[in-house]
C-alpha cells in the first residue's frame, strides 16, 4: 500500500502538469501487455475522475506499462443500467457504480440508501468499512463480480427545487423530483407523497432546464460541478441519504491479470479511494458557500419530521423484510434502531 501511496503522489504531480493527460514518462513507451476500460456517470471535473486519472498513471508507472487503464466519464460508454451489463460481461472491465443501482443485481448493495439512516460520516464509514460493508462485498462477489475493498464516497445528498423550498415531508406532496433508476429511491420519495420521476444522470440538467421535474437530489459536490445551480433556486441540506460508488471489475478481465497486477491494481485502487475520500470532506466545507454565491438559497430542515413520515408510511419497515434480517441488522448495528 505505501508504495501505491507514493506513486499516486508522484502520478498526481504528473497529471496536474500535463493538465490531466497521463505522463507518458510514467512508463516506457511501450505497447501495454493489457488495456482495460474504466467507466463511470460522473462529470470530468468531480473528485472521482481527477482521482482516478492520478490512479490510472500510478498503475500504468507501477506495471512498468503492462497495464493501461482507460478512462470513460460521464456516461460515454453508456447509461448506468447499460454499464452494469457490460461489466458483466466484459465490454468494460472496471466499472464505478451506486449500491442503489447495482441492487437491481445485488439487492443488499442499496441498503446504504435506507433513508436517514445515516446522521454523520463517521457513522457512514463504521459501516461501510465494517461488518455491512464486508457483507455488501460478499453479495456482490457472489453476483460473479470482483469488488475493491473501498468504497468510493459521493456524498450526502441533498434536495433542490426550483420553485420553492422543501422545509418538511409535507413539501414534497405532488413533487416531481428526478431520482435515480433505483426502487429504494422510488419507493422513498412515494413515501413522502412526491412524484418521483427515475432519470439517468446524463439527463438530468435537461429534465430540470426543461421543466419535466421540478427538483432533484444529489451530494453538494455534484451539484456543483454539473452546474445543477444553473437551472435550481432552492437546495435543503436534508442529508437523506448517504450514497458512494463501488469499484467493479469484470471477473474474468481480472483473473487474466498475473497476481502481481492484481496486487498493484487493487492497491492502487483502495488508496485512490481514500484520497477521493478525502477530497469530499474538504469540498464539503466550502461548497455551501460557493454555492450560495452562485444564487443557491440554502435552509436546513430538521430530520427528525422525515423520519417519522417514512415510519409511519411503513417505509422503514417494508425495506426491512426486502433486505432481510441480517442485512437490516447489520445496518442498524451501526446506524441505530429504524423501523
Amino acid at each position: 500500500m505505501s508504495v501505491s501511496r507514493r506513486t499516486l503522489l508522484k502520478a498526481s504531480a504528473a497529471v496536474g502538469l500535463l493538465g490531466g493527460a497521463a505522463a507518458p514518462g510514467l512508463a516506457r513507451a511501450q505497447q501495454a501487455e493489457f488495456s482495460y476500460k474504466y467507466a463511470n456517470n460522473l462529470p470530468d471535473t468531480h473528485p472521482l475522475n481527477r482521482r482516478a486519472r492520478e490512479m490510472a498513471a500510478a498503475i500504468k508507472a507501477e506495471t512498468g506499462g503492462r497495464l493501461e487503464i482507460r478512462i470513460f466519464p460521464n456516461n460515454q460508454l453508456g447509461a448506468d443500467t447499460d454499464m452494469l451489463n457490460q461489466i458483466r460481461s466484459g465490454g468494460v472491465e472496471f466499472f464505478t457504480l451506486s449500491g442503489l443501482i447495482l441492487a437491481t443485481l445485488v439487492p443488499a448493495a442499496a441498503i446504504n440508501g435506507i433513508g436517514f439512516a445515516f446522521p454523520d460520516y463517521d457513522t457512514v464509514w463504521k459501516a461501510m468499512d465494517g461488518e455491512l460493508g464486508g457483507h455488501i462485498r460478499g453479495e456482490i462477489t457472489k453476483a460473479n463480480l470482483v469488488v475493491m475493498d473501498k468504497i468510493w464516497d459521493n456524498g450526502f445528498r441533498q434536495t433542490t427545487s426550483a420553485n420553492r423550498p422543501i422545509n418538511g415531508p409535507d413539501d414534497f406532496k405532488g413533487f416531481k423530483i428526478r431520482v435515480p433508476v433505483s426502487p429504494l429511491w422510488t419507493s422513498m420519495f412515494k413515501a413522502f407523497d412526491a412524484a418521483p420521476a427515475a432519470i439517468n444522470f446524463s439527463e438530468v440538467y435537461s429534465a430540470l432546464q426543461t421543466k419535466v421535474v421540478e427538483g432533484q437530489e444529489n451530494p453538494l459536490v455534484l451539484i456543483a460541478t454539473a452546474k445543477l445551480y444553473e437551472v435550481q433556486k432552492y437546495c435543503a441540506l436534508t442529508n437523506h441519504m448517504w450514497d458512494g460508488f463501488w469499484f467493479l471489475a469484470n471477473r474474468r478481465a481480472w483473473e487474466k491479470l498475473p497476481e502481481d497486477l492484481r496486487a498493484i491494481v487493487a492497491n492502487t485502487i483502495n488508496a485512490a479511494a481514500a484520497n477521493e475520500r478525502a477530497d469530499i470532506a474538504k469540498l464539503n466545507q466550502t461548497l455551501h458557500d460557493d454555492l450560495a454565491a452562485k444564487g443557491l438559497v440554502f435552509n436546513q430542515p430538521s430530520p427528525a419530521p422525515f423520519r417519522d413520515k417514512l415510519r409511519k408510511a411503513g417505509f422503514y419497515a417494508e425495506w426491512k423484510a426486502k433486505f432481510g434480517e441480517q442485512t437490516w441488522s447489520l445496518l442498524e448495528k451501526s446506524a441505530g434502531k429504524l423501523a
